[in-house]
């Protein structure tokens, strides 16, 4: 079975749903009970429940935001980590794209990523070895390679801590670059790196579910990801890179 063949055509029925509850109106959202200021909207259950009937058939183990593990009888180290969607108050709010995130692992390692936006409706997919592209575009990281004259995506995710410590090392972090955008979703800020449009990405108290797919794009595209602590089942820290940049960035 060609598996990322398998997760671009589920993710363009993902677009193709998520359109559809946009036109009706489906943005109906609560607060977590788990997670104070994360939003779970309708239509975030919708496209799950999607995303996992399509994916089943690979007898893959899947890893999803909303259900968590869901365990298959297969003993491979390859599973599916998916985000319905990644951006929720994005979508409801009408801000910019959110993503239904697509990626394939191999124990801790990105196979491939496959991101679907909307409401743009473009596929972007990749991974290491494979390449990068949107549709069948090829796309790369910048050239830049001064830190001072480079882009930074971020942002705060909903398990971020406002401690004064964790606060001091972000804003050292940010004033190494001469810009920094943040577009309310991890995977399309990770695009933007292997589009070439901006330099960096860093997120800390991150799901590797809001991730996955877009680190495996980056790294087609020719950029490069570090995670700190790496244990997928709680926060994690994601620095990404166009590969060129000043390493002194890694130092977090």
């Amino acid at each position: 079975m060609d598996l990322l063949e398998l997760s671009k055509k589920t993710a363009k029925l993902g677009l193709r749903k998520l359109s559809i509850l946009d036109k009706k109106n489906t943005k109906e959202f609560k607060f977590s009970t788990k997670v104070p200021r994360e939003i779970k909207a309708e239509a975030d259950l919708i496209i799950e429940k999607l995303l996992i009937d399509e994916l089943s058939v690979s007898g893959l183990s899947i890893l999803s935001e909303e259900s968590g593990l869901i365990e298959s009888s297969n003993n491979s180290r390859l599973r599916f980590i998916i985000d319905p969607i990644d951006g929720t108050v994005n979508f409801i709010r009408g801000i910019n794209d959110c993503s239904i995130s697509i990626a394939l692992f191999d124990g801790n390692e990105p196979i491939f990523g496959v991101l679907a936006s909307y409401p743009s409706d473009i596929i972007a997919w990749g991974g290491k070895g494979i390449g990068a592209f949107i549709g069948e575009v090829p796309i790369k990281v910048s050239s830049i390679k001064d830190i001072k004259k480079g882009v930074l995506c971020t942002g705060f995710p909903s398990r971020f801590e406002f401690t004064p410590e964790i606060l001091s090392d972000q804003m050292h972090l940010i004033q190494s670059f001469n810009k920094v955008r943040m577009l309310g979703s991890a995977s399309q800020s990770l695009l933007k790196v292997a589009q070439g449009s901006v330099e960096a990405y860093f997120e800390n108290n991150i799901m590797i579910w809001d991730v996955a797919a877009g680190i495996a794009i980056v790294e087609g595209a020719g950029g490069e990801f570090r995670i700190k602590k790496q244990d997928y089942n709680n926060p994690i820290e994601v620095i990404a890179s166009n590969n060129l940049i000043d390493k002194s960035i890694w130092a977090f």
